[in-house]
């Protein structure tokens, strides 16, 4: 009897998991922040990359429209 090789399965549940967890993220709109690393050290590498408390307050800021006149602000 042949045993199937649990490193392949445990790296594609891993692989797995972390796609849903990311499409969650994205559907109650939380950003990703090494996706946004990976752009400015590709796209600006001049630019200083925020740390993740920085971004994180810059997203919730441009999603619920803080400093806007118009208020509360969902999509």
């Amino acid at each position: 009897m042949k045993q199937a090789p649990t490193t392949n399965l445990k790296d594609a549940l891993a692989a797995f998991g972390k796609c849903v967890c990311d499409g969650a993220r994205l559907m109650i709109g939380v950003p990703d922040y090494e996706t946004y690393v990976a752009h400015m050290r590709r796209k600006h590498p001049e630019q200083p990359v925020r740390s993740y408390a920085e971004f994180f307050r810059e997203r919730q800021s441009a999603r619920y429209g803080a400093g806007s006149t118009r208020g509360f602000r969902c999509c």
